[in-house]
């Protein structure tokens, strides 16, 4: 081993203590939002007084804020940012961030960009709707797989020995009455969704959510991200659904063209 190497083992205790501490903590206020030290202290088994050492120092490096006039923190967006820097393709965001605000502008509802991680999906862009929409989701979020309409894209369009191997890792968990729990099942609905051209989310995660969802993809051709129109069912409307489908398409091809994607998958489908 060469003297710039650096052995974890030789590392003294405390230092390796204190970095487990300080994820434990970012992990903590990115599964919670707004939580007092109070909490954290409680639920990470940690004494107050060493929460408090480490949060003032997250938050003079930025990756923390404390709420005006209270003793409750959060994540700031420079924890983002570093989280976004790990997408294997960074410029995602940007080049559909613009597509997305044109969907919901143009459909009034809530516009998601995911990708996989592990054997779930985690949304890495959203833009809201004009109306109040209690959804489940929020950046940095993750979702199932195989009730989302994201979820169904990224699994149909998959090459079939990774699919094989991320459905193995997925729990099928029962959400709602209409969830598909059975593996079986599920890869006719990969069919299915591949035969048409996009997925769909029929009340199957959310209560009383539909969505509409395609893959984007890169210069091989490989699903590496979906993006879906959210709607309450009172306001899903059968007959604009093409209508929808094709600017999901439209906007799909553009931001695969853009990543390199020179023969697009979608056009084959139907």
């Amino acid at each position: 081993m060469d003297d710039d190497s650096i052995d974890v083992s030789k590392q003294q205790p405390e230092s390796v203590a204190a970095v487990l501490k300080v994820f434990a903590i970012l992990q903590a206020l990115s599964e919670q939002r707004d939580t007092g030290i109070s909490e954290l202290s409680v639920r990470l088994a940690m004494p107050k007084a060493t929460v408090y050492r480490f949060l003032q120092t997250m938050m003079t490096l930025g990756y923390v804020r404390q709420e005006a006039g209270s003793e409750r923190y959060g994540l700031t967006m420079r924890a983002f940012e570093l989280g976004a820097k790990a997408l294997q393709y960074p410029e995602l965001i940007d080049l559909a961030k613009h597509h997305m605000q044109m969907l919901a502008d143009a459909t009034g509802e809530t516009v998601h960009l995911g990708t996989l991680i592990d054997s779930e999906i985690i949304y890495v862009h959203k833009v809201d709707s004009r109306h109040m929409l209690g959804m489940y989701s929020r950046v940095g979020r993750r979702a199932p797989i195989h009730c989302t309409a994201i979820g169904k894209v990224l699994m149909a369009w998959e090459h079939p020995e990774r699919r094989d191997r991320v459905l193995k890792g997925a729990e099928f968990k029962r959400f709602r009455d209409k969830t598909i729990v059975e593996p079986a099942a599920f890869l006719a609905e990969l069919q299915r969704v591949k035969a048409q051209g996009f997925g769909e989310d029929r009340e199957e995660f959310d209560d009383h959510i539909r969505c509409l969802g395609v893959p984007i993809f890169d210069r091989l051709g490989q699903p590496i991200a979906g993006m879906s129109v959210s709607f309450p069912t009172f306001r899903y409307d059968e007959a604009r659904e093409p209508e929808i489908v094709k600017m999901l398409q439209d906007a799909s091809r553009d931001v695969s063209t853009r990543l390199g994607c020179t023969r697009f998958p979608l056009d084959a489908a139907g």
